[in-house]
């Protein structure tokens, strides 16, 4: 009986505390709530004080809200709806004419919170577009203050990121400014202008006068520098290709330019697949505008390993262009396709200046071999991924008929 006893105050112990537990569970919720609510109120409030700071205040009190601006973005996270409610309460308007001001701080604080109001947020982007800000920035890119030059660069590569604003920036006048930055800017200057100008590039009713000629040097200058398979790289090779592709000033200057071929052809032997892609269409761009003067500044470059390479291992772009490429390189009269003789010839004359006539036989052999076994793992790859395909398509037939 006293164990019994025992074991009914122990059990109403139990459901005592479960109680207790539950009770402290819902007044945590209730508490966590309410701070967030708080929390939530006070941000808008905030928002509010700000507008109100940038639409009356004076020059002070509004570079002092665009600054708050700024440090209010910087710490809100990824998701957060700050930058649409900041843009709706009508912050947009005031800190664009800002960008203008005499007062080197009213610029630098508005190009700051404009920047931060624009990342991660397609309607401000074309917002503050509209507003007007893309001749302020114009101006700015003129200064010789490098740190506004540089976040004037900044604004224009986020802002050249939506599409709708790409022709405006582009009609504005903004490319040869951004050229400029490649040869004059800071380090993270000319990254965003390379970035920015490649965004731009992709506005086709624009794309060939984009670029001219003068971006060659610092264009391939930066190539030089850069690790070759990085993302800059493949925008840098696309801009080189774009530039080559429409300009005969564009391949006159690269021949005069220090190692311009010998970059692209070191950029087909290490780059990224995309960054083999543009490199390769830029040499096949040569060759194809004037065979007799390019074909030897190719050839002496050594672009032959990497062009046999391509054939095999790159995209499906480069893979083609390469073998065009290869028969445009040839000696004899240039044939609609490159037959496997053709081929095997190529491979023997890179066999003798690699290890000598001598070897040259043995050497073009494991060539030729090691080229034939890629080929034959990428199409059975291939292969693979087609039957793949096809087994997870539904048997329509089938199912019609039941």
């Amino acid at each position: 009986m006293v164990v019994e006893e025992n074991q009914n105050q122990m059990m109403a112990s139990i459901a005592g505390d479960s109680t207790v537990t539950a009770n402290i569970s819902e007044e945590d919720e209730a508490e966590e709530e309410t701070t967030t609510n708080t929390w939530k109120t006070t941000k808008e409030l905030l928002i509010l004080h700000l507008s109100k700071k940038l639409l009356h205040g004076d020059l002070d009190f509004r570079i002092e809200a665009a600054k708050e601006i700024r440090k209010l973005l910087r710490k809100s996270p990824v998701k957060s709806s700050a930058r649409s409610k900041l843009a709706d309460a009508g912050v947009i308007p005031p800190l664009v004419p800002m960008l203008i001001s005499s007062n080197v701080d009213a610029r630098h604080a508005s190009l700051l919170a404009l920047l931060n109001l624009a990342v991660r947020n397609e309607r401000n982007k074309i917002e503050i577009v509209k507003a007007g800000a893309v001749p302020p920035l114009i101006q700015i890119l003129k200064l010789h203050n490098a740190g506004l030059r540089e976040l004037a660069t900044a604004a224009i590569l986020t802002l050249s990121a939506a599409p709708a604003n790409k022709a405006m920036i582009i009609s504005s006048g903004v490319p040869p400014l951004l050229i400029q930055m490649l040869s004059s800017g800071t380090v993270q200057g000319k990254v965003d202008a390379v970035t920015a100008l490649h965004n731009l590039s992709a506005c086709k009713e624009y794309s060939a006068s984009i670029l001219d000629a003068k971006a060659v040097y610092p264009l391939i200058h930066l190539l030089k520098e850069c690790k070759k398979h990085s993302k800059f790289a493949e925008k840098a090779t696309a801009l080189v290709e774009m530039i080559l592709s429409h300009s005969e000033d564009g391949r006159n200057a690269i021949t005069s330019c220090e190692d311009g071929i010998l970059t692209l052809v070191e950029t087909v032997e290490d780059g990224s697949p995309l960054s083999i892609e543009h490199a390769v269409g830029a040499l096949l761009s040569l060759c194809r505008s004037d065979r007799d003067k390019y074909r030897k500044l190719i050839l002496k470059e050594g672009a032959i390993p990497g062009l046999l390479s391509s054939t095999v291992d790159g995209t499906s772009k480069s893979r083609d262009r390469a073998r065009v490429l290869l028969d445009l390189l040839r000696e004899t009269p240039r044939e609609k396709e490159m037959t496997p003789l053709t081929l095997e010839k190529i491979v023997y004359g890179i066999a003798v200046q690699v290890d000598g006539a001598e070897k040259a036989a043995e050497t073009a052999k494991k060539l030729l071999q090691d080229m034939v076994h890629r080929s034959m793992e990428l199409s059975m790859k291939s292969i693979q991924h087609k039957a793949a395909s096809c087994a997870s398509i539904p048997d329509i037939s089938s199912k019609s008929n039941s």
